[in-house]
């Protein structure tokens, strides 16, 4: 009897193992599963934090604030926050949100906010407000990313002065053999050519300016942690790769999202996208 309930019990333990549902996995750059404490321990040791999040997966905005709650325990002033949703000339009226000079209608009404800013963005910078933490806008205005889709590089150096400090001095850095911008051109069915190149230029300008900003607002000794779109940093490339041209010395952490049906492992083309991969559900609730 007395082995027949240690079978039942094992049994009983086997079958809650595998009904479990959990809501993220997080592995680690070689594909081994970790832990969101292994992945805090390191983070306090970067310099930089580049988060890629999948823009409308409720799992990676709860995860973007417990880790800046928990490095801000850590490291208190010497946290900065920065995010490729606020564009670098709105900085002035995110300065006055964050300084309490401006209500939250007021700011909202006025600077260009994504549609998913309430449910997403807005405890960030609510954070960052309550704990005097300053948050940067990185991310160049979009009218002049339109413009490089347009016209390429060169029609930056049209724009008046006052309207070249809101993008990196040029000429812009540009490497058309990276993956990250041969695979827009992919996905459009495209093959990389001189008529088309402007459409990778036009995202490569977005990762200069987010690795421009977060350099200007960076100090050693400093924690700089960065929200943006997982495509801006997997592989090391993107918004990265430009950190790392203009500091090879910077100790900069990835963290990559994606989504699976099955998150016990990740697929082959998941490993080595980040330092960290946080594996969610295909079937996670959306934002939007």
């Amino acid at each position: 009897m007395k082995y027949f309930f240690i079978l039942l019990f094992s049994s009983f333990l086997f079958i809650s193992m595998k009904s479990d549902k959990p809501a993220y996995k997080i592995f680690d750059q070689k594909g081994k599963e970790s832990s969101y404490k292994e992945m805090l321990e390191d983070a306090q040791k970067a310099d930089i934090i580049l988060f890629g999040e999948l823009h409308d997966v409720s799992v990676c905005h709860w995860l973007e604030y417990e880790l800046a709650s928990d490095l801000f325990k850590a490291k208190g002033k010497n946290l900065v926050m920065g995010a490729e949703m606020f564009e670098a000339d709105n900085q002035v009226i995110i300065n006055e949100y964050l300084k309490g000079l401006i209500k939250d209608k007021n700011f909202e009404a006025e600077a260009r906010l994504w549609p998913n800013y309430k449910t997403d963005y807005k405890k960030l910078l609510v954070f960052a407000r309550d704990s005097s933490v300053n948050f940067i806008a990185t991310n160049i205005p979009r009218r002049y990313a339109s413009m490089v889709n347009k016209g390429g590089f060169e029609v930056l150096g049209t724009l008046s002065p006052q309207a070249q400090q809101f993008f990196p001095p040029l000429p812009i850095a540009y490497d058309p053999e990276l993956n990250c911008y041969k695979e827009i051109l992919k996905e459009m069915g495209q093959t990389p050519s001189h008529d088309n190149e402007n459409i990778a230029k036009a995202q490569a300008v977005k990762d200069a300016a987010m690795a421009y900003f977060i350099l200007k607002n960076f100090k050693k000794g400093q924690v700089f942690l960065h929200y943006n779109g997982s495509y801006h940093s997997d592989h090391f490339e993107g918004i990265a790769w430009y950190l790392k041209q203009a500091d090879p010395s910077l100790k900069i952490m990835t963290i990559a999202t994606s989504t699976q049906d099955d998150i016990s492992e990740p697929l082959a083309e998941e490993i080595g996208k980040g330092n960290y991969l946080i594996l969610i559900p295909e079937g996670m609730n959306r934002t939007y």
